[in-house]
């Protein structure tokens, strides 16, 4: 089975939209419990940390997250599908 790489590439931009407005959500509603476990995440001391959320930043983060999420996508695709021999079934 050979996977569209152009389906995957936007499934992958899709979803990362809407965990990019859930995180920015979760950032502005909750930025101390948000900074505690981007630390967690990171394995680091975020302690003393600041989130700053403005517009140009939500909107610069959002597209860039989605054109890397769309090109991990193609890539994964077109990577799978070379290794995965010509089987169609």
């Amino acid at each position: 089975m050979k996977l569209d790489e152009k389906r995957l590439a936007f499934s992958l931009a899709g979803t990362t939209v809407v965990l990019w407005f859930v995180c920015s959500a979760l950032v502005v509603l909750m930025p101390g419990m948000m900074g505690t476990l981007t630390g967690h995440m990171l394995h680091g001391n975020m302690e003393g940390f600041n989130w700053t959320m403005t517009w140009s930043g939500f909107f610069v983060g959002l597209v860039l997250w989605v054109v890397w999420a769309a090109a991990a996508g193609w890539l994964i695709a077109r990577c799978y599908n070379c290794i995965g021999g010509s089987s169609d079934t």
